[in-house]
């Protein structure tokens, strides 16, 4: 439906995670009977649930970790963990420094040059203790590590901005990166986004992407909507783009997962999005609570280090438990930021969802009073859903 904003200006109306629910069908199911799996290329994983690319979040240990559990976590390849041998010391100082300090701090420790024999380094330690090594890049950068990433054996490569599309002009002294032409020659599956439009969406699985990442600054540490003004609530985001999926798939045969990227929080969060049409998610303040992640209790976004335009910032998330407890429980807190794979097949049995395919087609309802309806005690004393 579209709303007049003025003279000349019509909008359409878009629906973020938080103004939706799930309405239960005419059966349910045990939820040990709710299969969770899904594939990335030829990589079939068991929980459709992938940790972000940042800093604070994926290190060796816990792309290892969320390997062994069944789950997925991306090497950020601009990151911390590829400029310094040993990068522990640079993460106590991001730790520790104060708010007015911080952005300051992030431009001087992210100066330091990346250097390509720590990211073979990085990529086989994951291989070498049995995890799968997914890595990520900007569009800038890709063409640059690839020949890297590819000799020392990644598995995923995942191709990663604020917006992405085909159809990037540059500089006439600056050759963009062809992505149809870079995922033709990487022998890995790669996978590209942001975006948030169908057409955008299709572009991209056109181009050969192995997987499509929706959202654009719905992130708990990401600043760019309120830096460039720009994104889509992810509801309608996350629709319009497996609308391009399936149509692409109704063309070519070729079945491309969309991969919700940004701003979940809970396990309702993901449940939501796999209803509304995604085959996984990419979640980072989550995993960013665990005992084994590297932030020390902090998070922060990808562009937070940026030298001309920072669109990011460092958030406390605490440490809330392992690593364990927050993928697959026991869950140690009620607020729905514990087992989170408990919380999908909880769901998806309440709802009668057998699998993904089946969790994609459950009705759908426009629901402002979801989050608060009759939780008034629990506003008030914090507790729950009121935290």
């Amino acid at each position: 439906m579209e709303i007049q904003l003025g003279r000349g200006k019509v909008a359409r109306r878009a629906y973020g995670i938080d103004e939706i629910a799930l309405v239960p069908g005419n059966r349910t199911l045990d939820p040990s009977l709710a299969d969770t799996k899904w594939k990335i290329g030829n990589i079939e994983r068991e929980i459709p649930i992938i940790a972000s690319a940042m800093d604070g979040v994926v290190d060796v240990k816990m792309a290892v970790g969320l390997s062994q559990l069944g789950a997925l976590g991306v090497i950020n390849l601009e990151g911390i963990q590829t400029r310094y041998a040993d990068p522990e010391p640079i993460l106590d100082r991001i730790a520790s420094v104060g708010k007015d300090e911080f952005v300051s701090l992030m431009q001087e420790l992210y100066a330091e040059p990346i250097k390509p024999e720590l990211i073979e380094k990085r990529i086989q330690e994951i291989k070498q203790q049995g995890g799968i090594a997914a890595v990520s890049s900007t569009p800038a950068s890709a063409s640059k590590y690839s020949e890297v990433v590819t000799k020392a054996g990644a598995d995923l490569f995942f191709i990663q901005a604020t917006v992405v599309s085909t159809a990037h002009l540059s500089p006439e002294s600056v050759i963009p990166l062809d992505l149809a032409e870079f995922c033709r020659s990487m022998p890995i599956p790669v996978a590209l986004g942001n975006c948030v439009t169908y057409q955008v969406a299709l572009e991209l699985m056109k181009a050969g992407a192995a997987a499509v990442l929706v959202g654009i600054g719905p992130g708990a540490a990401c600043t760019s909507r309120g830096v460039l003004g720009v994104g889509v609530p992810q509801a309608t985001a996350i629709a319009d783009c497996t609308a391009a999926r399936d149509d692409y798939y109704q063309e070519t045969g070729k079945y491309i997962p969309i991969i919700a990227d940004g701003g979940l929080i809970t396990g309702g969060d993901i449940c939501k999005c796999i209803a509304c049409g995604a085959d996984a998610v990419m979640i980072g303040s989550p995993f960013a609570r665990a005992a084994e992640a590297p932030g020390r209790g902090y998070h922060w976004g990808m562009a937070t280090p940026s030298p001309v335009l920072p669109r990011g910032t460092r958030i406390r998330v605490g440490t809330t438990g392992t690593l364990e407890q927050i993928l697959t429980g026991p869950a140690g807190l009620d607020d729905g930021t514990h087992n989170l794979l408990g919380a999908l097949k909880t769901s998806m049995g309440t709802l009668g969802a057998k699998n993904i395919k089946e969790m994609q087609r459950v009705e759908v309802v426009i629901a402002p009073s979801l989050l608060t309806e009759g939780k008034v005690y629990q506003k008030a004393q914090q507790l729950g859903m009121g935290k």
